[in-house]
């Protein structure tokens, strides 16, 4: 017996291992990296009770077949996806994301095709026994850093940190995410007068596809051009995830996790920071849009954005029997707060939330 661990008998398209990701290291040419979608890596840890810096296993498209090598495991999975349990015996049972599972040895994880975005995160209590390298278990696929050898990962063993589920009822989502809806809000970037005017308002009023050639490091968007006025380079400076870059073919390539530190093309936005998640789920096919709001705003969108997914996380339901355990929802308060505002022709309206 070589400890408790996770025997990954089919990886899937391309998992990895991933966390927030490396602070501090950028100007040794180290890029950040970590979770595309980070609201979906902290949901996943709550829901097994691991802190939010937690490694877990980040999916893309399509899900591993895992089979349980410790006495028991708690595992949850955040994301929609086609998820069976297989009984030592190999019967099937279908179950739920967004909520935690305990699960024993012998039995098998089978997680399907990723529906309704390109990530899911699976968590698995207490973590995984891998060392980590410059301050990060994550994994960063054109650096080649990371554990396991800094790659998507193989069949294999995982090695875990526990051998056996803790104590306590399992436990479920009960409000969405603070994800956000419509259009991807950007402020101007610091290229902003590279262009010509019409390149602003192309980009904020004409849908782009992400295209075929994405990646962790950046989706590449196909729609109409965004001209310069003189030519594509600037300056190589420092760059962060939700740059949009715009080479000299004139389509933009809006920087994702695995982004390079420095960078010489212009940029005429940079996505802000509360709607990087959603950038992070999105597949190439999907179209985008893009809406101009000021750096102010965008500031309070983050930290509303924070608050919403703290109470969104400390508000999870408890299951009792693998089921809601609905005296405990009852006390639960849901409500994520109260919006106001005020029409166009000065009509005031609101809306709040509800148990």
């Amino acid at each position: 017996m070589n400890g408790p661990a996770l025997d990954l008998l089919r990886a899937g398209a391309r998992t990895t291992v991933q966390d927030h990701g490396r602070f501090g290291l950028r100007a040794l040419g180290v890029p950040v990296g970590g979770a595309l979608d980070r609201l979906g890596l902290d949901l996943a840890n709550a829901l097994v009770g691991n802190p939010d810096k937690t490694a877990v296993l980040e999916l893309t498209l399509s899900g591993p077949l895992l089979r349980i090598e410790a006495e028991s495991v708690r595992v949850a999975l955040a994301g929609s996806a086609r998820i069976e349990r297989i009984g030592r015996d190999g019967t099937r049972r279908r179950l739920e994301s967004d909520r935690s599972w305990r699960l024993t040895r012998g039995e098998s994880l089978d997680i399907g095709p990723i529906e309704g975005a390109a990530v899911a995160y699976l968590a698995v209590e207490g973590g995984f026994a891998l060392a980590p390298l410059l301050g990060s278990r994550a994994t960063h696929l054109a650096a080649g850093l990371g554990p396991l050898g800094g790659g998507a990962l193989t069949p294999g063993r995982l090695p875990l940190c526990q051998a056996k589920a803790g104590p306590g009822p399992d436990r479920a989502l009960a409000a969405p995410l603070p994800y956000g809806t419509g259009p991807i809000r950007v402020v101007a970037g610091p290229q902003h007068d590279a262009f010509l005017p019409s390149a602003w308002e192309t980009l904020l009023g004409e849908p782009y596809r992400v295209g075929l050639r994405s990646d962790r490091m950046g989706l590449r968007l196909e729609g109409p051009l965004l001209a310069h006025r003189h030519h594509a380079d600037s300056a190589s400076e420092g760059l962060v995830a939700g740059c949009l870059q715009v080479p000299g073919d004139g389509q933009p390539i809006l920087l994702l996790a695995e982004h390079q530190t420095t960078g010489g093309y212009a940029k005429i936005a940079t996505v802000i920071s509360a709607d990087l998640p959603r950038l992070g789920r999105v597949r190439p096919g999907d179209w985008l849009r893009f809406s101009a709001i000021d750096v102010a705003a965008a500031e309070a969108l983050r930290r509303d954005q924070e608050r919403r997914l703290r109470a969104c996380l400390d508000s999870l339901v408890p299951l009792s029997g693998g089921e809601i355990d609905l005296a405990a929802l009852y006390q639960t308060d849901l409500i994520s707060g109260m919006i106001w505002a005020e029409a166009e022709d000065g009509s005031a309206w609101r809306e709040t939330g509800s148990k």
